[in-house]
């Protein structure tokens, strides 16, 4: 951290300090992107809300049901839950 000037450091520490958060915001963009994307870049995008859902320790059992359903409302409720409390 040495290498970077004070404001650089403040920036740094806010965004781990609020990573979750920024986290929760990226799931609620993939959802709508869910709604929108079809084909091979829809189940990208599945791949991306996995890998996402994972980092943010969400169980996997939670996980895998959001998966097999492939629903993006079950995941939109997830993230309204999250996001709101």
């Amino acid at each position: 951290m040495e290498d970077y000037t004070p404001y650089q450091q403040r920036i740094i520490k806010r965004y781990y300090r609020h990573r979750g958060q920024i986290a929760w915001q990226r799931l609620a963009e993939l959802v709508s992107e869910l709604y929108l994307a079809e084909g091979k870049r829809r189940d990208r995008l599945w791949e991306d809300v996995a890998a996402h859902l994972r980092a943010l320790e969400v169980p996997e059992a939670r996980i895998t049901h959001i998966l097999q359903q492939k629903d993006p409302q079950i995941l939109a409720r997830l993230v309204k839950e999250r996001l709101q409390g």
